[in-house]
C-alpha cells in the first residue's frame, strides 16, 4: 500500500527551500567563498556578487541600494530598527508605540526598552480580528514620540493592518519614524514602501535560506549599530558577511514575486474551500477575518486541545502549528490574548499557513482527517 504524501500547512512558519535555491547554493558555496572585504580577486568577485544582489533586491522592492541592509533574520532587522532608532534619537524624545500583536521580536525589543533604557512606550489594544484603531493610534502621538512600529500582517491570526492609513496618520501627525514588519507580506502581496521610514523582510519565509533577512532603511534617520564591528553594511552592522544567504536571496524574492499573482489566487481558492468545510464542523471558530491573508487560516477548536490534535494530524503526515514557532513553547499566545480569547478557546487553536507549493488536494486531505480525529478522537 502507497504511503500517503507528507502535507505541509506551516509557511508562516518556514517554507521548504525552493529548488533553484539549493541549485544556485551548491553552485556558489565552493566557488565564493571568500571575504568580501578582502581586497583580493577572489574577495573582490564575491564582493560584486553581494553589490547585484542587493542592487537587485532594492529594484524589486522600489528602493535605493543603499537603503538595503543585509541582517541574519528579520528579527535581527526588528532589533535593529527598533533599538536602533531609539538609543540614536532619545535625545528628541522616548516615546514609542507598537501594537499587542506584534511579533515576539518586535515586543520583547519595546519591553528591553521600556525596562532597562528608560522608554515610554504605548501598546495599542486591538479588536477581536486583531486590527489596531486608527483613531486611537493617532490620539497617542506626541511631540516626544519618536517610533512607531507595526505589523503588515500578524502571522498567527492574518490580521492585514492598514497601513497606507497608518503612514498618513504618523506622517501627518508626528515626526517619528514608521517601522514595518513585512515578513508575512512579501512574495504574497504588493508592498510600498513609500513614507516608510524601516522595513524588516526574511529569506525562509518565501523559500530561501534561514539565516537571512533584510532591513529597508531610511538613511536620514540617524540610527545606532547594535553590532559593533567593521565597515559591513555601512557600519550598521559588524561582522564577516555571510555571502552565500545574502546573494541567494535575491533569487528567492524574485522568483516569489514572479509568481505572486497566480499563486495568491490558487491559495485563495484553497482558503475559501477550508473555510466552507470548517464552518460545518460544530464547535470551530474562525479567527482569520475575512479580510485577513489568505496565506494563514486560524480557528479553534476547544474540544481538543492544540497538542493533541497537532499529534493527531502529524500521524496522518500533515503538519500544521498553534500559533507562532518563536511563543510555541507558550500555552496561551499573547496574540490571542489581544483579541479577547480565552485561555481554554486559545488551547484548541490550529494555525494552517500555505504557500507556493500548497494544493487544494492536500486541503481535501486535511479535511477528511480533521473530521475524523474530531468524530472519532485521537
Amino acid at each position: 500500500m502507497q504511503s500517503m504524501p507528507d502535507i505541509y500547512f506551516d509557511y508562516a512558519s518556514t517554507a521548504p527551500v525552493r529548488h533553484e535555491v539549493i541549485e544556485a547554493t551548491q553552485t556558489l558555496l565552493p566557488q565564493f567563498y571568500a571575504n568580501p572585504d578582502s581586497l583580493h580577486h577572489l574577495g573582490t568577485k564575491v564582493s560584486d556578487l553581494m553589490r547585484v544582489s542587493r542592487e537587485k533586491i532594492a529594484a524589486m522592492l522600489r528602493v535605493s541600494p543603499e537603503t538595503v541592509l543585509f541582517t541574519a533574520s528579520a528579527s535581527e532587522a526588528n532589533n535593529m530598527a527598533i533599538k536602533g532608532v531609539a538609543f540614536a534619537n532619545r535625545h528628541k524624545g522616548r516615546h514609542c508605540i507598537t501594537s499587542k500583536i506584534e511579533h515576539s521580536s518586535v515586543l520583547n525589543a519595546f519591553i528591553q526598552l521600556e525596562q532597562h533604557f528608560g522608554f515610554e512606550v504605548d501598546y495599542l489594544d486591538v479588536d477581536e480580528y486583531g486590527r489596531i484603531s486608527l483613531e486611537r493610534l493617532q490620539s497617542l502621538l506626541r511631540k516626544d514620540t519618536i517610533l512607531v512600529s507595526i505589523m503588515a500582517i500578524n502571522n498567527e491570526i492574518g490580521t492585514i493592518q492598514d497601513i497606507e492609513s497608518i503612514k498618513k496618520i504618523v506622517k501627518s501627525g508626528s515626526a517619528a519614524a514608521l517601522h514595518v514588519d513585512f515578513v508575512q507580506m512579501l512574495g504574497k502581496y504588493p508592498i510600498d514602501l513609500a513614507r516608510i521610514d524601516f522595513a524588516s523582510f526574511s529569506a525562509h519565509k518565501i523559500g530561501g535560506l534561514k539565516g537571512s533577512g533584510l532591513l529597508i532603511r531610511n538613511p536620514q534617520i540617524e540610527m545606532l549599530a547594535l553590532i559593533s564591528g567593521g565597515q559591513q553594511e555601512q557600519h550598521l552592522r559588524g561582522g564577516t558577511s555571510n555571502v552565500l544567504v545574502n546573494i541567494t536571496f535575491a533569487k528567492a524574492m524574485r522568483l516569489a514575486l514572479d509568481e505572486m499573482v497566480s499563486v495568491t489566487e490558487r491559495i485563495k481558492s484553497i482558503n475559501d474551500y477550508l473555510r466552507s468545510e470548517l464552518a460545518t464542523c460544530a464547535g470551530v471558530d474562525i479567527l482569520t477575518p475575512e479580510d485577513g491573508s489568505v496565506y494563514i487560516l486560524a480557528f479553534t477548536y476547544p474540544s481538543i486541545p492544540s497538542e493533541i490534535m497537532m499529534n493527531a494530524l502529524s500521524q496522518r503526515k500533515i503538519y500544521v502549528s498553534a500559533h507562532s514557532t518563536c511563543t510555541s513553547r507558550s500555552a496561551y499566545s499573547h496574540v490571542h490574548k489581544a483579541i479577547g480569547l480565552k485561555e481554554h478557546a486559545a488551547n484548541g487553536v490550529i494555525r494552517l499557513s500555505f504557500g507556493n507549493q500548497s494544493t487544494l488536494e492536500q486541503a481535501t486531505r486535511f479535511v477528511e482527517c480533521f473530521k475524523e480525529i474530531i468524530k472519532h478522537g485521537y
